[in-house]
């Protein structure tokens, strides 16, 4: 019995140093759009599929929720400041945390998504502060108030990102010229590196993370520059500048907005940014330390509808027409198009779930690069933009509209 407390408490210790960690984040797995749920319906009802339940209580915002099993947490601002709720699947709160103040000024509202780690939720604010919240009851692990410690510059709409984790860190892209981007101890927060880079804002961007054999890469973008970074050590590794606005004419608000993550496969980077260089394809060295330009579409010109890549097509919104479309991974040319307005894009058993910025949600099935929209409906709760992204969880579709999310089946 003596030895029974010292083996606990070893057992519990090594359970939080080693071992695979289990993140949830932003867009499904590494940020590709792209949800595992299978058997869903491949046409809707008229008026769309059944509702199960609506929130209505979140506070203004943007950010989407973020599961882990059979919970779920989405932020809201509520009276000025950011609030993180936890919820059960059936749209019950369990908990609700304030976090702090939240950006009110131009499209005001949340707009950070948690990434949720082993029991820790890490989350954002439109200032550019980010906290560690335990998901089990909402308490605040830790905080860095970099709106007031080292952030130097705030972009024109609020800072927007979904925090990245690789092991024990957690990255943060605060811009400004000294702590341009930085990785924090996910544990306690305190700053393991910093990077000055190139000294701009930040652009609104989710960043993401490269896995190669021998070196992790976090990539992400400021203001003028698409950037990749060793995720150990903080390096700038490469970058590419963005010529969306000539260089005499940049200011806030022109040329630096972002926000589409990349996509990374087999060797290969691609982001589309309407701000920017359009629609890229990069190929990257095998150790991560060389960039080398493939292709570029000016018509492949999204601006935050994210991607998905399926098969040797990607698609996405083209923001200048206000189409739809599928582009050529290998040729960068477009296959296909579909008058549907700007709008954002995720995917799910083999078909496209389309939202545009008018809230018309619409289920397309891509053949090959063809596209064909099959069924298509209206939300009509909530107000403000239809900003945010949809998410797919268990045969439900979640979708947020301002104060308002709901949550439709889509089983077949």
């Amino acid at each position: 019995m003596k030895y029974l407390v010292p083996l606990l408490l070893l057992s519990l210790l090594l359970s939080c140093t080693s071992g695979e960690i289990e993140i949830h984040e932003w867009r499904g797995v590494n940020r590709t759009g792209i949800y595992p749920d299978g058997d869903l319906l491949k046409e809707w009802p008229e008026n769309g599929p059944g509702e199960i339940w609506t929130v209505d209580s979140l506070g203004r915002g943007y950010g989407s929720p973020i599961f882990v099993d059979d919970q779920f947490f989405i932020t809201g601002e509520i009276d000025s400041l950011v609030v993180l709720h936890g919820f059960n699947l059936k749209g019950e709160q369990l908990w609700t945390t304030t976090l702090g103040k939240e950006w009110i000024s131009s499209f005001p509202g949340s707009r950070s998504a948690p990434t949720v780690v082993n029991g820790m939720i890490y989350v954002g604010s439109g200032m550019g502060d980010l906290y560690c919240v335990n998901s089990k009851d909402g308490t605040i692990v830790w905080s860095r108030q970099f709106s007031s410690d080292l952030q130097e510059m705030f972009p024109l709409h609020g800072h927007s990102e979904a925090a990245v984790v690789s092991g024990d860190k957690v990255f943060w892209t605060p811009g400004g010229k000294t702590h341009n981007v930085v990785a924090l101890n996910r544990h306690t927060g305190e700053l393991v590196w910093s990077q000055s880079a190139f000294g701009e804002r930040s652009a609104y961007n989710q960043g993401n993370l490269i896995r190669l054999p021998n070196r992790e890469i976090f990539v992400t973008f400021t203001a003028f520059h698409l950037m990749g970074l060793d995720a150990e050590t903080g390096e700038l590794l490469w970058s590419q500048e963005q010529w969306g606005v000539p260089l005499e004419e940049r200011d806030i608000g022109k040329g630096d907005t972002h926000p589409n993550g990349v996509l990374y496969e087999n060797g290969s980077i691609f982001y589309s940014s309407y701000d920017g260089n359009r629609g890229v394809r990069l190929d990257l060295s095998e150790d991560g330390t060389e960039i080398s330009e493939i292709w570029r579409n000016p018509e492949f010109d999204g601006l935050m509808g994210g991607m998905v890549k399926m098969g040797n097509y990607i698609y996405g919104e083209a923001t200048t027409t206000q189409y739809f479309i599928s582009v050529n991974a290998t040729t960068g040319q477009i296959s296909d198009s579909l008058k549907t307005g700007r709008g954002i894009v995720i995917a799910a058993d083999e078909m496209l779930y389309y939202y545009n910025q008018r809230g018309v949600l619409r289920l397309i099935s891509p053949r090959d690069g063809k596209l064909t929209e099959i069924s298509s409906f209206k939300i009509t709760r909530g107000t403000g933009q239809h900003f945010s992204h949809p998410v797919i969880y268990r045969g439900v579709l979640y979708l947020r509209h301002g104060q308002v999310l709901m949550a439709f089946d889509i089983r077949g």
